[in-house]
């Protein structure tokens, strides 16, 4: 979702994985299932096996500002190119699912 935005996250997640709980990885963890350093992980390069939930407003973005996988370094790019990655899922807006 954007920056911008508000979301309940653990409720999104959860209806959109139709899970009961969900919870974010430990920093260890994420790092070592991406290859990403923390706080970069970045949609382009998880591994195809990871979901990837996709906000129907980024995915209709012309313009973005994504991480790189490392901390210093951004990546720009449009909504299409996240949009198209495997795994990954276009839903609603976000102000729509929080609501």
């Amino acid at each position: 979702m954007l920056g911008s935005d508000r979301l309940d996250v653990n409720s999104a997640v959860r209806k959109a994985l139709g899970a009961k709980k969900v919870s974010f990885a430990p920093m260890d963890i994420a790092v070592e299932l991406t290859g990403m350093e923390y706080g970069g992980i970045t949609p382009i390069g998880l591994p195809d096996s990871r979901p990837l939930l996709i906000d129907s407003v980024v995915a209709a973005a012309g313009h973005l500002v994504i991480g790189s996988g490392i901390r210093g370094s951004k990546i720009l790019t449009s909504g299409a190119a996240p949009a198209s990655l495997p795994g990954a899922e276009v839903l609603p807006p976000a102000k729509e699912q929080d609501q």
